[in-house]
């Protein structure tokens, strides 16, 4: 376990609104103790009701930050969001497999929060076959699982460890599938490891403002690891951050659709 504040390091997109993506992400690691750096995948045009354009910089430009910051900054973690395309997966993939962080939480985007493509097609066999191996964690939803397994979306949670255990086959260290989608006043993840599979439950919140859930997740667990026994400590605690950033999210008046989580409710 870290005896200093970790440095954990954000790759994805940002988010202009300010409440998914880099900016999500980077509140996050402050509000749990850990320094964050960033290399940025995409630009966004988007507020809380939806994506207006999306620019994304050359790989050969990402691989630029990848390596500055890897060079001189001591990484403990690694949080992984949008990629945009295949160019950019491979990218990444090739950055960790130099540098060889300890910890790597990928957080398998796909679609924001209104539906709007974050990963081009193309990318989803780059992502399966390049990233899942070099992951200690993935965080899908039951989309995505669906969408990297070529499977139909599951609806039960024993068919959801069945899945979460088919992905780990593809080469990730631990799943956490996440139940959202699920429906109903529970919201319950699966996380499978060499260990086996635990439930790990939550009672839904009933909010509008979820935008960056996904995101502040898995950037919790990259910032709680390294300061944590174990990961499941790090899961667990990293759930129970969001379910009280959730809880607390309408004290915020952010915009006039899908608001943000209230990343700093311990201090605000």
């Amino acid at each position: 376990m870290s005896q200093t504040p970790p440095n954990v390091l954000t790759i994805a997109g940002s988010d202009s609104s300010g409440g998914a993506g880099i900016q999500a992400d980077l509140k996050t690691f402050s509000a749990l103790g850990a320094y964050g750096a960033s290399v940025v995948t995409a630009l966004t045009a988007q507020n809380t009701l939806g994506v207006r354009a999306i620019h994304v910089p050359p790989a050969d430009f990402v691989a630029a930050q990848l390596d500055a910051v890897f060079t001189d900054l001591r990484i403990d973690a690694v949080k992984i969001g949008m990629l945009a395309n295949a160019d950019i997966v491979q990218c990444v993939a090739a950055a960790l497999r130099r540098h060889r962080p300890a910890t790597v939480i990928l957080d398998t985007v796909m679609l924001s929060k209104n539906g709007q493509a974050l990963l081009a097609a193309d990318a989803v066999h780059a992502l399966r076959d390049a990233l899942l191996p070099l992951a200690t964690l993935i965080t899908p939803n039951l989309p995505e699982a669906a969408v990297l397994l070529g499977e139909a979306e599951v609806h039960d949670e024993e068919s959801m460890v069945r899945q979460a255990r088919a992905l780990r086959a593809l080469g990730a260290h631990a799943v956490l599938l996440k139940g959202g989608h699920l429906g109903g006043s529970h919201s319950p993840d699966w996380l499978v490891d060499a260990s086996g599979s635990a439930r790990l439950g939550a009672a839904r919140v009933a909010t509008r403002a979820t935008h960056g859930t996904g995101c502040t997740l898995s950037a919790a667990i990259a910032a709680l690891r390294p300061q944590r026994p174990d990961l499941p400590s790090a899961v667990n605690e990293a759930k129970a951050y969001l379910t009280q950033a959730l809880l607390r999210a309408e004290r915020l008046q952010v915009g006039q659709g899908i608001g943000p989580v209230h990343h700093f409710h311990h201090w605000w």
